[in-house]
C-alpha cells in the first residue's frame, strides 16, 4: 500500500448521519477499547467519528485585533495592550499580539530566574475573560491619519475584529525533557533539576489530535476543529510541519513532526481553554485547547485512532547541554503510558515525570466535541487543501 487507502465512507455521508442523529461518535480514549475489542474492521464499520483533545502551552500563538478608527483618524505605528507591545506594521488600526511578547517594563532575566508575570498570552486571556485592557498607540502622523497619540480602555466586545491565529499548534509528538547538567535550568519545558532529577513532557498522548491521524488524511485547510472553546478551523500546515520525521510501524512519528496553523473568532472563545502562562526563567506563553474530530473513512483510520499510550513513544532529550547546543543523540525513549504514570525508567534509573499539558482538560475537550457532534451543533469540515504528508506502506493487523 503506497497511498491513502480507498475510503469506505465519505465525510458527506458521515455529516448526513450526524444531521439525522444516527452517527456513532466516540472519544479517542474510548476508541482504544473499541479497536482492541472489535478489531479495526469492526471499529470502522461501527464508529463514524473519533474526537481528540489537547490542552497545553503553545508558544506560536497570538491574535489579530482591529481596534477601530479613532476621531481624528490615526495610523498606529506602535501599539501596546496593558503595556505589552503588539506588532502594528499591518494597517492603520490592525495589530497582532503574540503570546510570548512580555510587558515593556518586565525585568526579564536580569535577576535570574525571571518571573515573567505578564505577557501577550495573558492579554489574550484577559480579553476573552471580559476584563478591560488598556490600549496605547502612537503614530508619526500623516495627512489622512493626523492623530499621533491615542489611549483607551477596551474590552473584547469593543474591538471591531478579534481573530485568534496561531501559526504552530498541536505538535505531533514531542520531546521528554531532562537535565543532565549539574545546575537547575529554566526552559520552555519547565524547571529541570540537575542530574536527571525530573522529567517533563507536553502531549496528551492517545488523546492528541495528530497522533490519531498520523498521516493527516482527514486534515487540511478547512478542517473544522474545537479551538479555545469555540468552533475554529485549520488554516494551513503549521510552521515547522515535518511529515518526513521517521515513524514506527504504528505510524507514530519518533519525534516532533506535524503541526497545525489554526484560526477562529476570539469573541466566541472561553478563558477555560485559553490561559496565559508564565514560565519561570523563560518567558510568557498561552495555553490553548484544541480538539479535532477524525472521521473514520476506512479501516486504516480506525486502526490509527485506536492508538494507545503504550504505542506512542518519544525521545528523552538532555536540555542541559544537547538541546541548547543542537547536538547529541536522545538519551533513550519512553512511552506515554510511562510518562503519565508519574515516573519513567532511564538506563535503570527511576525519574519523576510531570506534564506541562493537562490530560483532564484534554479529555474534557474530546468529550465536549463529542457532545457538539451528538447534539447537531457541529459537523465535519471537508479539507480543501490537504496537509503535506508521506505515503503509508504498512498494513492493518487482521485482529485490529
Amino acid at each position: 500500500m503506497s497511498d491513502t487507502p480507498r475510503n469506505q465512507k465519505t465525510i458527506a455521508e458521515i455529516n448526513h448521519k450526524l444531521r439525522a442523529g444516527k452517527a456513532v461518535v466516540v472519544t479517542a480514549e474510548e476508541m482504544v477499547d473499541v479497536v482492541q475489542t472489535e478489531g479495526a474492521r469492526g471499529a470502522a464499520a461501527r464508529v463514524d467519528v473519533v474526537t481528540t483533545g489537547t490542552f497545553g502551552v503553545m508558544c506560536s500563538s497570538g491574535a489579530f485585533l482591529n481596534f477601530g478608527h479613532t476621531k481624528p483618524k490615526m495610523k498606529a505605528s506602535k501599539v501596546w495592550l496593558n503595556e505589552v507591545e503588539a506588532y502594528a506594521g499591518i494597517a492603520a488600526v490592525d495589530c497582532y499580539i503574540g503570546a510570548t511578547q512580555v510587558r515593556e517594563d518586565d525585568p526579564l532575566n536580569k535577576v535570574h530566574p525571571g518571573r515573567f508575570s505578564y505577557g501577550g498570552g495573558h492579554v489574550i486571556e484577559d480579553l476573552v475573560a471580559g476584563r478591560a485592557v488598556k490600549l496605547r498607540a502612537t503614530s508619526y502622523g500623516t495627512d489622512c491619519y493626523p492623530l499621533r497619540e491615542h489611549e483607551a480602555e477596551l474590552r473584547l466586545g469593543d474591538l471591531r475584529d478579534a481573530v485568534l491565529f496561531n501559526p504552530r499548534n498541536a505538535y505531533q509528538n514531542y520531546n521528554c525533557a531532562v537535565n543532565a547538567s549539574d545546575r537547575t535550568i529554566y526552559t520552555y519545558m519547565g524547571v529541570l533539576r540537575p542530574r536527571l532529577a525530573n522529567a517533563t513532557f507536553s502531549s496528551a498522548g492517545e488523546l492528541s489530535p495528530l497522533l490519531n491521524d498520523p498521516h493527516y488524511w482527514t486534515l487540511g485547510t478547512g478542517t473544522k476543529i474545537f479551538l479555545g472553546g469555540a468552533v475554529g478551523a485549520v488554516a494551513w500546515a503549521g510552521t515547522q510541519h515535518a511529515p518526513q520525521t521517521p515513524r514506527n510501524a504504528r505510524g507514530v512519528p519518533e519525534g516532533g513532526a506535524g503541526t497545525l496553523m489554526v484560526t477562529g473568532d476570539l469573541k466566541q472563545m472561553s478563558p477555560r481553554f485559553l490561559r496565559g502562562a508564565s514560565l519561570v526563567g523563560y518567558g510568557t506563553s498561552l495555553m490553548v485547547g484544541i480538539g479535532v474530530p477524525i472521521p473514520i473513512l476506512n479501516e486504516e483510520l480506525a486502526w490509527f485512532t485506536g492508538v494507545s499510550n503504550h504505542d506512542i513513544t518519544c525521545p528523552v532529550v538532555d536540555y542541559g547541554d544537547a538541546y541548547p547546543s543542537g547536538e547529541g543523540a536522545a538519551l533513550g525513549r519512553v512511552s506515554y503510558a510511562e510518562l503519565q504514570s508519574g515516573s519513567i525508567t532511564l538506563n535503570g534509573r527511576s525519574i519523576q515525570s510531570s506534564p506541562l499539558s493537562s490530560i483532564s482538560r484534554a479529555r474534557e475537550i474530546a468529550v465536549t466535541l463529542k457532545q457538539w457532534l451528538d447534539d447537531g451543533r457541529f459537523n465535519l469540515g471537508e479539507p480543501q487543501i490537504p496537509l503535506a504528508t508521506v505515503p503509508w506502506t504498512g498494513t492493518v493487523p487482521s485482529q485490529g
